[in-house]
């Protein structure tokens, strides 16, 4: 039986059970817009939040203090006592990459086939807190390039999956603050993962014979084994088979979604993963939302380096440390507004490219200067680029919003190709290029004027498919999705048809 049949038969079970009605046939939910309607999906949106969107949060913290924890090991004796000279340090940074770009598309493949996304992504965490503890325990370069690849298997998983999973059971104007809270726990990982570690560095070098960089290691992997063992009790599966989603609610979570693009949003029979990645990898949007993930990526690459940035303003390896928090705990409060905004106005290009635009005139004061104050302000403007980088993956998702297998494979995709910027990026702020790091600057800047052009382009393009809907609003539209959606709704056919022409793509 398909995933599209289980979920499905799961609903009809429901109703049999509670009101003897025929699998075929619902009673009608409440009128979309009505009291009933509206306080229902609150309860069901406000159950998700509490649970879903904490748990998420707190992983992608961990995510990327574990990530860059090798960027802050640096400034306590890391690359010295391994005896890596500053091209193997750059290779040990971009090595994670050669396996967490390529490993994100069958991973969320795998999330789009498999029914119990909670055990798969909890696994993942824990396997990637085991490797970053190992790091501890390396002896020079061969043993701690091999925990940076392997610890790029398990963490491919996380965010373009944790993006997907919010897409089975947001709408698309739920979906970027949502998406955004996820993100700031990157943002706010920059800021407590110096926090953390100026605490470990600062204190815990010799403790039992070992150094500090050690427990650095030692302790945030730990912490990631625990939460990803409470993640797996406490994250959804779907909306057909999540176990604290039950009754009307497990109706209302899949036809709300089936509302939201006039179509179920389940894949039938031919929506397989391989199915899936054919057509988003024949799809050009997808490859243009890769290119211009790509280019901007490797104009935020700085974030690997954030700690080294804080460093050039003079000041203690504390407080340098210290001072690398600010900015990204003002980032992540911006991230959510900004989200929150995108999501009410239903505008896309501006909430994502404007900030790339701040980054920029960031680079340029640091570029003209090396002003102390001059200097920590723009990196105040570099981390907020993040806030349009947070909504990236939201557009792919709002862009190719059926079948899920298309979607899934397409968001891994965009974040698998777009890391490559990344890679690049760890090659990009060279140690002799210190402290001004004016090459690395412009190259960082043409990569964000690349990104903002091809923004543009998207967002014209959308505009233009919009057009088309408007001539045609059946176009596209998949006729066994429309008869899904019906059922869920306990509607006729031809009023779910009516429904689907009010469906059109955010810009």
């Amino acid at each position: 039986m398909s995933k599209m049949t289980e979920e499905k038969a799961d609903v009809f079970v429901e109703h049999e059970e509670n009101a003897g009605l025929s699998p075929t046939k619902f009673d009608a939910l409440p009128e979309i817009g009505s009291p009933e309607r509206l306080v229902a999906e609150r309860k069901l949106v406000r159950k998700l939040d509490m649970r879903l969107l904490p748990t998420i949060f707190l992983i992608f913290i961990m995510n990327y203090i574990d990530r860059n924890g090798i960027t802050t090991a640096r400034l306590k004796g890391f690359q010295q006592d391994l005896g890596l000279s500053d091209l193997q340090y750059s290779v040990v940074l971009s090595v994670l990459f050669a396996s967490y770009c390529p490993a994100q598309i069958p991973s969320n493949m795998i999330l789009n086939y498999v029914s119990r996304p909670s055990w798969y992504i909890g696994g993942c965490v824990i396997a990637w807190g085991l490797t970053s503890a190992l790091t501890g325990v390396t002896k020079g370069y061969s043993g701690v390039i091999a925990c940076r690849f392997f610890i790029g298997l398990p963490e491919a998983a996380f965010y373009p999956g944790a993006i997907y999973l919010l897409s089975r059971w947001y709408t698309k104007k739920e979906l970027a603050f949502r998406s955004a809270i996820l993100y700031s726990g990157l943002l706010v990982s920059n800021a407590f993962g110096a926090l953390i570690a100026a605490g470990i560095l600062g204190n815990m070098d010799g403790k039992r014979g070992i150094r500090a960089w050690r427990w650095l290691f030692y302790i945030e992997g730990a912490i990631t084994i625990t939460v990803g063992i409470a993640s797996i009790w406490a994250l959804p599966d779907y909306p057909g088979n999540t176990n604290w989603i039950v009754g009307d609610q497990r109706r209302l979570a899949q036809a709300r979604l089936a509302e939201d693009a006039g179509e179920a949003d389940q894949d039938t029979d031919k929506d397989t993963p391989l199915a899936g990645l054919r057509m988003a990898a024949k799809d050009p949007l997808v490859w243009t939302f890769a290119i211009m993930t790509t280019a901007q990526l490797l104009g935020l690459s700085f974030v690997s380096f954030f700690p080294t940035l804080t460093q050039t303003l003079g000041f203690s390896t504390t407080i340098s440390l210290l001072l690398a928090a600010p900015p990204w705990l003002l980032a992540g409060a911006i991230c959510c507004l900004n989200a929150w905004h995108a999501d009410k106005t239903g505008e896309r290009f501006f909430h994502i490219t404007g900030w790339w635009w701040g980054v920029m005139l960031g680079f340029i004061i640091s570029l003209s200067t090396m002003n102390t104050g001059a200097r920590y302000f723009s990196m105040f403007l570099m981390s907020f680029g993040y806030v349009g980088f947070a909504m990236t993956l939201v557009w792919v998702s709002n862009s190719i919003p059926r079948p899920p297998a298309k979607r899934a494979a397409a968001i891994g995709i965009v974040n698998g190709v777009g890391n490559l910027g990344n890679l690049m990026g760890s090659y990009v702020w060279k140690g002799a290029w210190s402290p001004q790091f004016h090459q690395s600057m412009i190259i960082s800047l043409c990569g964000l004027v690349l990104s903002s052009l091809l923004s543009l382009g998207i967002r014209q393009y959308l505009i233009r498919r919009n057009k088309q809907l408007d001539a045609d609003a059946m176009k596209d539209a998949n006729e066994n999705r429309v008869k899904e959606a019906a059922i869920l709704e306990g509607i006729t056919f031809e009023q779910a048809l009516e429904r689907r022409k009010g469906f059109r793509y955010l810009y």
